[in-house]
């Protein structure tokens, strides 16, 4: 076992022993999309990952260890298409844009009691009322407009269809 000594100016010293260390990304999220036809019948499956933006990450750190901020509510949109990055905000996210073929504001997330490691939720449907593509969905802190935070924003392979009289149902899982 290999262990380090790392002295600051101040005289204090730590001891890191990388056998103990673990290693624990943002808590992330995968999405399993399903698109159902007015009849029913399953027209399209997607199951993606996503991207922790910046001001995700540094929302979770001021909420969980300064007591900040906090809101419990959370909020799905679906997005066009295009890249998301990792300097993205809710406010600014010039690499695509934000869809609305339904009416209404951004469904709110319903999640269950985290087990494991993961925190899932039931699926936020949307009843598409107009034809578009989608290209992603995005976890965010407000039901409407770009004052709330953007947590993470997921793409698919590819960009999918939908039509009027549909029903998009996303399942969105946190883990860590």
């Amino acid at each position: 076992m290999v262990s380090a000594v790392f002295h600051s100016p101040l005289g204090v010293a730590a001891v890191m022993n990388p056998a103990s260390q673990a290693h624990l990304p943002a808590p992330h999220c995968r999405y399993v999309v399903e698109c159902f036809g007015p009849d029913g019948e399953l027209k399209w499956r997607e199951d993606i990952g996503n991207l922790v933006v910046t001001v995700g990450k540094n929302s979770l750190l001021d909420t969980y260890f300064a007591g900040s901020a906090y809101t419990a509510a959370w909020y799905m949109g679906l997005k066009g298409t295009g890249t998301a990055a990792s300097t993205d905000t809710l406010a600014s996210h010039g690499g695509w844009s934000e869809l609305n073929p339904y009416s209404g504001n951004r469904p709110a997330i319903s999640w269950s009691a985290a087990s494991g490691g993961s925190k899932s939720a039931t699926a936020v449907s949307y009843s598409i009322t107009s034809t578009a593509t989608v290209a992603g969905a995005f976890i965010c802190t407000a039901a409407s407009g770009t004052s709330g935070t953007l947590y993470s924003a997921g793409d698919f392979a590819a960009s999918r269809g939908v039509a009027n009289g549909d029903t998009l149902n996303v399942t969105p899982t946190m883990s860590v």
